[in-house]
């Protein structure tokens, strides 16, 4: 199933993503630093969903209270 999350706080307005046997794949993030969200798509391919939100769950941008990890975080615990 495609899921898609209107991120908040970050560069990026959205990432939209699948999950299929709590395996995330096709991550797209829209905005932001392309070659980080790029870096962070690349890793998150067919990682369990569980153990990507652990990763993810907490990273800052420098003073900002999130990141665009932290809010792929956040959409990976919504779609459960």
């Amino acid at each position: 199933m495609e899921y898609s999350f209107k991120m908040k706080g970050t560069c990026a307005s959205t990432v939209r993503f699948e999950v299929v046997d709590h395996k995330v794949h096709n991550v797209r993030f829209i905005g932001g630093c392309s070659g980080n969200t790029q870096g962070v798509a690349r890793l998150a391919e067919g990682m369990d969903k569980d153990e990507l939100i652990k990763r993810l769950e907490g990273v800052r941008c420098g003073p900002k209270m999130t990141s665009c990890p932290d809010q792929f975080a956040k959409a990976l615990k919504e779609c459960e």
